[in-house]
């Protein structure tokens, strides 16, 4: 018997726009609307608007909240203060990434946590499992709808006023009550309502009246991978650790966490792969798991809109590792040339 899929409050407006829906870490989500190029461009030149209401939300509270999140997650939350955002790891003892997610200080003991689709379940139990008298994790998920609005005019078309990157305020758009989290996945300004999932069919008519154009996963995937943003499942897993995959930024190695020893060890020693943006020379699609010559991987792989040439992301030896350095990547049983760039792959030529 297949698992029914989940749908998030939004999918019948889907279906009602034409969306391809495909089946994504249990949901049935769009893929395309219009089409993957078109939406990309949409994000990159104007406003584009995602349902990502599969993410998952945990509330943690309580006086002993922040011990509790210092113990389980890489970064350091007394970096940030409330009004604030931060994006960390959740680890492994290994120093493995269980996830990466974003953390939302509310107040001086209370948390959101937006966390990956597919690892709701398995973070959660790793959270609750963790707990201290004093901190209470809870899966509020279902209460809430996400929306990513995206692009250069995302927050001139939403009428809101700047602000600053990873930071957040309770809002109201066109009457709706909603938390703007100046976050995104795309490399682009722009935000993520949070809205309670009542509310998130309204919100979204509302936005798509302002101007954004409905985007769907697979333009969020080749938008993240221009920017060299890792996806949870393909480029970072429970069995890569963060030093090897370029997120050592976001560990904070002078306070103790699950699996920082180990960290402190790869970065000391240095790590023996390392996760590496590159570009095609040779017309080709790049997907993941192909082998690189000299022992690699492609972990993401995607045609970029942009460049128009095969991009991707993809564990190489260290010694392999540096800008400029030639690769080869066996696409479908042919050697097509590459070579690693500096991230990100795409960078907007103007200022915006």
């Amino acid at each position: 018997m297949a698992q029914t899929l989940q749908r998030t409050p939004l999918h019948d407006r889907h279906v009602a726009l034409g969306a391809r829906m495909v089946p994504f870490a249990g949901w049935e989500m769009p893929v395309q609307y219009e089409g993957v190029i078109p939406e990309h461009k949409a994000v990159r030149g104007d406003c584009g608007v995602f349902d990502v209401s599969h993410m998952g939300e945990f509330e943690v509270e309580g006086p002993r909240a922040t011990e509790l999140l210092q113990a389980t997650l890489s970064n350091d939350l007394d970096k940030i203060r409330p009004g604030q955002a931060q994006y960390t790891l959740l680890t492994n003892e290994r120093g493995g990434i269980l996830d990466d997610l974003i953390v939302y200080r509310l107040d001086e003991f209370r948390y959101l946590l937006i966390v990956n689709a597919a690892n709701i379940e398995p973070d959660f139990r790793w959270l609750k499992e963790r707990e201290i008298p004093g901190s209470d994790v809870r899966d509020v998920s279902s209460e809430y709808a996400l929306l990513a609005v995206q692009g250069p005019k995302a927050i001139e078309r939403l009428g809101l006023p700047p602000a600053k990157a990873f930071t957040f305020a309770e809002a109201e758009l066109d009457g709706i009550t909603c938390m703007v989290n100046r976050t995104g996945y795309t490399g682009e300004d722009g935000c993520e309502l949070l809205c309670m999932a009542e509310d998130a069919g309204e919100l979204w008519d509302r936005v798509l009246a302002r101007g954004a154009v409905p985007c769907g996963l697979g333009a969020r995937d080749t938008l993240r991978l221009e920017v060299c943003f890792p996806l949870h499942g393909n480029d970072i897993t429970p069995d890569t650790d963060a030093i090897s995959a370029g997120l050592g930024w976001c560990c904070a190695l002078d306070k103790e966490f699950s699996g920082a020893n180990e960290l402190r060890e790869v970065k000391a020693r240095g790590p023996e792969r390392k996760l590496v943006p590159f570009v095609l020379d040779e017309k080709a699609i790049p997907r993941q798991g192909m082998p690189i010559e000299g022992g690699g991987e492609v972990t993401s792989g995607t045609h970029s809109p942009m460049l128009d040439r095969g991009i991707g992301l993809g564990y190489v030896p260290s010694a392999a590792s540096a800008p400029e350095t030639k690769l080869e990547i066996d696409v479908r049983g042919k050697p097509r040339r590459a070579h690693v760039v500096q991230r990100p792959i795409y960078k907007r030529e103007e200022s915006h």
